[in-house]
């Protein structure tokens, strides 16, 4: 039984970013190619896209209809439905409108998955299992990402073609799924109400501080690459994939290397990283220090998994569920509102908007620190071990 619901999140984790990379890579050129997108646009249209997440609290009335595997196959469909459509509205509004279509299923089934992770997978088995997850993703990634790389350089698919392949592909997989496998019972039942708890402050200023460096990344960090120093399509999508081999070859090392060494010294590494990273966007000027900068920055995302693994110990089990809605929508709040405020800040100066980060890193690595060497029920912060 537990070896079928590994597979189920393992099946569930590669179909995600098959669909959702070819909508990622493609985005860039799309936008400025074919929908005349500026800064403003693009800033605009992230803003758009962290809308759902951040009302991934409502994932929690959702669950009141819907058990949360089903929820979680539902919002893939939406998620692949949405991409499959983004080719045909080839305007401003049309791609805000299929951006926000293909988010809701995106943030709704990151969501869900989260917590069906972290309520299926054993404590101990959690950073482990989530590198493995990452690996996975990466191969998923790295066959869309290669597929498009080939398509584009050996035919004259368009756009539209490309989305709707891909994102037809992938509404087949999910009921596939949905067919071969069957529910599975909650150990714990959830709690269907939203939670909100003091000791749990210090994951929320993580999280939250998570995703305004993330957004800075996501958003404007391949946006420079094609303003600044031209990359077409192929040359993004090449660098995309290096990033996924990347993840195949280290997300499961990294994730047994959290386990060994604890959340607290992960998020310590990442966050000192990410502050030259960051300054290194900033200051960069040639197109290959860009790109290895990209490189170095995505691959510290898989170090994020020591912010769930860190949760899923303090946390009560019951807890998780509800608590996995609130983290997305307390990620999202930054997210909201960064892309279109930097997206300004970018007209005036591009490296103003990374020296913006390196701030938010220097201010996650401080909160590292308060991070238990051993988290645990009522073990929440450094604050809370001393005080016992």
């Amino acid at each position: 039984m537990q070896r079928s619901k590994k597979q189920l999140l393992l099946m569930m984790a590669f179909l995600m970013p098959f669909s959702f990379s070819i909508w990622m890579v493609l985005l860039n050129n799309f936008a400025i190619e074919v929908a005349q997108f500026t800064g403003r646009e693009i800033g605009i249209l992230q803003s758009l896209r962290e809308i759902p997440g951040f009302l991934a609290f409502t994932a929690i009335f959702v669950l009141l209809v819907l058990k949360e595997q089903t929820f979680a196959l539902l919002s893939l469909l939406v998620l692949a439905i949405g991409i499959t459509l983004t080719g045909f509205f080839p305007s401003v509004y049309g791609l805000y409108f299929t951006t926000v279509l293909m988010s809701v299923g995106f943030h709704y089934f990151e969501t869900v998955n989260q917590s069906l992770t972290l309520q299926w997978i054993p404590k101990d088995e959690t950073p482990a299992f989530m590198g493995k997850a990452l690996a996975v993703k990466g191969a998923a990634a790295v066959l869309a990402y290669s597929s498009l790389w080939a398509l584009l350089e050996y035919t004259e698919f368009e756009y539209v073609s490309l989305y709707a392949m891909f994102g037809g592909v992938t509404i087949l997989a999910v009921l596939f799924i949905a067919l071969r496998f069957p529910h599975y019972t909650a150990e714990y039942e959830q709690h269907k109400r939203l939670i909100l708890r003091q000791r749990y402050w210090l994951f929320y200023t993580l999280v939250f501080l998570s995703g305004a460096r993330r957004q800075i990344f996501v958003v404007f960090a391949g946006f420079l690459m094609v303003e600044k120093f031209d990359y077409s399509v192929s040359d993004i999508a090449l660098l995309y994939l290096a990033n996924q081999v990347l993840n195949i070859l280290f997300a499961g090392k990294i994730g047994q290397l959290i386990g060994r060494i604890g959340e607290r010294r992960a998020l310590i590494i990442e966050y000192t990283g990410l502050i030259f990273v960051f300054a290194g966007y900033a200051m960069v000027e040639t197109a290959e220090w860009a790109a290895g900068l990209y490189i170095i920055d995505h691959l510290f995302f898989a170090m994020a998994i020591a912010i769930k693994s860190y949760f899923q110990k303090i946390a009560d089990p019951a807890d998780i569920a509800s608590s996995a809605g609130v983290s997305f929508t307390i990620n999202h709040i930054a997210a909201v509102v960064l892309p279109a405020l930097l997206g300004l800040v970018w007209l005036y100066s591009s490296s103003l908007v990374f020296w913006i980060g390196a701030g938010i890193a220097v201010a996650s690595l401080a909160f590292s620190f308060l991070v238990p060497r051993h988290p645990d029920q009522h073990q929440e912060t450094t604050w809370a071990v001393n005080a016992r």
